[in-house]
């Protein structure tokens, strides 16, 4: 098994929810008041039978007009045509634009042969469009396209499982990929990034800051005890870590 993060960049998000890129070397986070500022690392893993892809970043494109989540799929090496599974942890903006691209002023799917794993229920908020964190527009385009609508936990296929957390949303979905000898953890907002494993606390952009908390360490807990590579989609510093606990602290180093 190989796994890629396929950073796209640093961004300022404010009230308006527009993602505006941001550079820590020549801009000012002083001129971006009252902004969260986030770092947007969708993955590519590579298996015996799949090429998966794990959320799918804004949808932004490059100067070549090229979706960015293509480009970086060909620079690890692969062809964005040959990816047979899309897995969602849910489908908030930051994490469901890159589900399609814009062409000849169409939005089309950007994996049109893959197929996609999506919470039913996540789905059908998504497309109600009634909260500006989904882009109903997206999967308005994605009708037609091979997508498995799972509810609840269980297992998608041999080492392949995902279980509902609803932590940061209500339909929010976690994945384990136990292949090859490997395991990996995805917990998309549920385990953002390494340094909510070493400070504990309630985040305001989650919809149940407590229980989402908790499950960070029950995460932490479980990848230090056995093992598991864990995939931080909005890490600043490193995507792909290897986690350890110690006298109930975590320590969380690049793997």
């Amino acid at each position: 098994m190989e796994i890629f993060a396929l950073g796209e960049g640093s961004y300022s998000v404010d009230a308006s929810k527009k993602f505006i890129p941001f550079d820590p070397q020549t801009d000012n986070p002083k001129d971006r008041p009252a902004s969260l500022f986030i770092h947007v690392n969708p993955f590519l893993i590579k298996t015996d039978h799949d090429l998966i892809v794990l959320d799918t970043g804004l949808g932004f494109k490059d100067t070549r007009d090229e979706l960015l989540l293509h480009q970086n799929i060909r620079n690890a090496g692969f062809d964005p045509e040959d990816v047979t599974l899309v897995l969602m942890s849910h489908l908030h903006y930051d994490h469901s634009g890159g589900l399609v691209v814009e062409r000849n002023g169409k939005l089309v799917p950007s994996f049109p042969q893959a197929q996609h794993v999506i919470q039913r229920q996540e789905w059908e908020t998504g497309l109600a469009g009634k909260s500006s964190s989904y882009h109903k527009e997206i999967f308005e385009a994605l009708q037609g396209v091979n997508i498995t609508f799972v509810e609840g936990s269980g297992e998608l296929q041999p080492g392949i499982r995902y279980e509902h957390s609803g932590g940061h949303c209500p339909y929010h979905q976690v994945f384990w990929i136990e292949l090859e000898g490997k395991k990996v953890f995805f917990g998309g907002d549920e385990l953002p990034e390494p340094e909510q494993l070493i400070r504990k606390f309630i985040a305001k952009y989650d919809m149940d800051g407590r229980k989402a908390m908790q499950l960070r360490e029950e995460y932490g807990k479980k990848a230090a005890e056995e093992g598991w590579i864990c995939l931080f989609y909005h890490a600043k510093s490193f995507a792909i870590g290897s986690v350890t606990r110690n006298d109930e602290h975590f320590k969380v180093e690049p793997a």
